[in-house]
């Protein structure tokens, strides 16, 4: 059980019409928006809509358990499970799916101009349990042979100093990692103290298009869609966490707020893929979807287990051999049972 004391009880409260009120803290994407706007409901339910910039509502959430629904960390959330943690469960909504090989940056007049330059050099993260970095690591392992320990690891803010990591690791026998919360990895790519830096989100510099800082993959899509076709994996960033008080209580609630996503999602879907009007501020983008859907064979973003079980799995693994999950988990494991089965729709 977990035994950390600065977490509130849960009391459940109800709307008048008699369904359970849940505050849900999530990114406003498109395809959560009409479930968060209530144009999609979810039986039984009454939901409050929160929206913050995600690295706050990972903060909030991690530590204090803020609100009863969540987005949450995949990297946060597999490491809690693997530590014996059970406040928090999860359903297999997968808000945040980014490939990775876009999120490493160099200095253009670096020495590192190929994934293997990367052996010997120094690496910064701002954080080893983030969701990004754990896949980042576990593609230049498997598909470049690069080896955790053939890396300095360098822990710091991306542009701020002070991050810190938020759950323990139980990193592997040779790896060298060290935090520098003096300074951050923008200042540290720019004055050459570090030779790449692995990011979720971009280095303030390159936002800024300073021409001193470029991806290692520049054309980074048609790398990504090959490693798709190779693997199958398609990186899970984010899921949909829950209180583990809620689901004690009142376990319809995974497969209800499942079925709204699943249809909240298709919405989605169906306005990316409408060619009468633009929906989105960016040109072709039904012939984006389409293209998705032709390479991914469906739904380019599904929900559920069974769906997504090789790219579940190849994170598992990923995240027991760099030490942020402390047991190797089965994606079983991550959810409870009444959503392990196909989703409804």
């Amino acid at each position: 059980m977990d035994a950390r004391t600065d977490i509130l009880p849960w009391t459940p409260t109800f709307a008048p019409d008699g369904r359970l009120v849940l505050s849900l803290a999530i990114s406003a994407y498109d395809h959560v928006r009409d479930f968060t706007e209530g144009l999609v409901r979810a039986q039984g339910i009454a939901l409050n809509a929160l929206h913050f910039e995600v690295e706050e509502i990972f903060h909030r959430f991690t530590r204090y358990r803020e609100w009863e629904l969540s987005e949450m960390s995949m990297g946060k959330y597999t490491s809690l499970v693997s530590q014996g943690d059970t406040s928090v469960s999860a359903i297999p909504v997968f808000p945040s799916r980014v490939f990775r090989h876009s999120s490493i940056y160099v200095r253009k007049d670096g020495k590192v101009k190929t994934p293997q330059d990367l052996r010997g050099k120094r690496v910064g993260i701002p954080e080893w349990a983030q969701t990004a970095a754990v896949y980042t690591r576990g593609m230049l392992v498997s598909e470049y042979g690069i080896g955790l320990d053939e890396i300095d690891w360098i822990q710091a803010g991306v542009g701020q100093p002070g991050r810190q990591e938020k759950v323990a690791l139980k990193l592997p026998r040779g790896v060298r990692y060290a935090a520098r919360p003096d300074s951050s990895l923008d200042r540290m790519l720019l004055e050459g103290e570090i030779d790449a830096a692995m990011s979720a989100h971009a280095p303030p510099s390159f936002e800024a298009r300073d021409p001193r800082i470029v991806r290692l993959f520049p054309d980074y899509r048609p790398v990504e869609e090959a490693y798709f076709r190779k693997t199958g994996i398609y990186p899970i960033m984010h899921v949909l966490a829950v209180r583990r008080e809620v689901l004690d209580r009142f376990p319809w609630v995974a497969t209800n707020l499942l079925e709204a996503f699943e249809a909240a999602k298709q919405r989605s879907l169906a306005r990316a893929g409408e060619i009468t009007a633009s929906r989105f501020p960016v040109p072709w983008i039904a012939a984006i979807a389409d293209q998705a859907r032709e390479l991914m064979r469906g739904d380019p973003m599904p929900y559920g287990i069974e769906a997504n079980r090789t790219t579940l799995e190849a994170f598992l693994r990923f995240g027991y051999e760099q030490g942020v999950c402390h047991r190797l988990l089965t994606p079983e494991e991550l959810f409870p049972p009444e959503v392990r089965t196909s989703v409804k729709v």
